[in-house]
């Protein structure tokens, strides 16, 4: 009988390159700046890895098809490494991957490494045209924002919402964004804006705004897993941190077909967010997770999250935004790091991003940005659009929590 993961790995160290426009380097060298960080927080030595897998999503021209350029960048000693995509949540692949392996006794340390090198090949990430034959073809006009704009208006009309206020909520998430990153060193937009400049911005598809939509970064972020036992042995009094549940929902073509969903929600987000709980023994979202790292690729996808992850009543999500609840001093604190929307979105790095910040609360190393004490933390991953897409959730805290 299946029994999961929970408590089965633990992470020994993790590492996160700065995120941005980083023309000064490139995949290679992000990759062995998340992984230094990585290694020297795991207290190893490089020839203690006996397995690694590697996240890339868009960016192959630089990256390749396999692990190779993982293995050639960091001098892995000739061991078994696997490259993994699977959209925006391949970062999170790529842990599930060497978590697995830990959790199955094939391994005792593994290395999982997310990288994307976007911006010197031109990708934007918010296209006002289509990319490539297929999706001229038969999705013409399906471009990110405006499928995001329209889960703004499912959910408006499902709950009754005034778009006024939807909108409100949503500046109030774009702001909390920009105020949060500003407090991180490693950040790729750091300046803090009011929410008149986001009520205020170029439309990019009604009712979102500039302001609403994240970009795209170059980055690498890395974790190093092992066993509870090993941890223990190599770090004797540190704060033991493991995985409680990492599960993923794949859309089946239901949405896509407008059968029994209404577009107000994201159906794989509620799917993989409760079997998480399940295997997590989490009963009471709102009250038992301390933070949250989401996918926030649009301001209106994080307000939408909030009531699909059960951290709030349904309708109640922009409500719940404007009285704070989800800043980084509220009850349940999301994206305290900046989210997608500002320390960056390098598309293969984003999931162990996340987790890299649980990880720094978790060990009370976040600086300006810290939080009160928490024992859970989630992670989200959303890759495609509302109708068609793979979620990720992670449970990541403290062990026997």
């Amino acid at each position: 009988m299946a029994t999961g993961i929970r408590d089965k790995v633990a992470i020994l160290g993790m590492g996160c390159s700065r995120f941005g426009e980083r023309w000064d380097a490139g995949a290679d060298e992000l990759m062995v700046e998340a992984f230094n960080e990585a290694k020297a927080d795991a207290g190893i030595e490089l020839g203690q890895i006996e397995a690694a897998w590697l996240g890339v999503c868009l960016e192959e021209n630089n990256v390749g098809k396999t692990a190779g350029p993982l293995a050639a960048a960091l001098r892995l000693p000739r061991i078994a490494a696997t490259r993994v995509e699977n959209a925006c949540a391949t970062g999170t692949e790529a842990l599930r991957g060497a978590a697995y392996a830990v959790a199955s006794g094939a391994y005792d340390i593994v290395l999982a490494l997310g990288v994307e090198k976007l911006k010197d090949t031109g990708y934007g990430g918010l296209p006002v045209r289509t990319r490539g034959v297929a999706n001229d073809l038969w999705l013409p006009n399906s471009t990110a924002p405006g499928a995001f704009a329209q889960l703004a208006s499912a959910y408006a009309a499902k709950h009754g919402v005034d778009m006024k206020d939807l909108k409100r909520a949503m500046a109030h998430v774009s702001v909390k964004s920009h105020d949060n990153a500003a407090l991180n060193p490693k950040a790729h937009l750091r300046n803090k804006i009011t929410e008149e400049d986001v009520l205020k911005a170029a439309t990019i598809a009604a009712p979102l705004g500039l302001f609403d939509c994240c970009g795209v970064s170059d980055g690498a972020a890395c974790a190093i897993l092992t066993t509870p036992e090993i941890a223990r042995a190599l770090q004797p009094g540190r704060e033991l941190v493991t995985l409680k549940a990492l599960e993923l929902s794949v859309s089946n073509g239901e949405e896509a077909g407008f059968q029994a969903w209404d577009g107000a929600s994201i159906q794989t987000a509620r799917e993989a967010s409760a079997r998480a709980y399940k295997a997590a023994g989490i009963t009471d979202p709102r009250r038992q997770i301390g933070m949250a790292e989401v996918h926030d690729c649009f301001s209106v996808t994080e307000t939408v999250l909030m009531e699909d992850l059960g951290f709030s009543a349904p309708g109640r999500a922009l409500y719940d935004v404007l009285d704070g609840t989800f800043d980084r001093g509220g009850a349940l604190p999301v994206q305290p790091d900046g989210g997608l929307k500002c320390f960056g979105h390098p598309i293969g790095a984003s999931g162990l991003r996340m987790v890299y910040e649980i990880w720094l609360q978790l060990q009370r190393r976040a600086g300006e940005r810290q939080l009160k004490d928490f024992d859970l933390g989630l992670t989200h991953n959303l890759g495609g659009h509302p109708h068609q897409n793979v979620c990720a959730v992670a449970i990541v805290g403290r062990h026997g929590a």
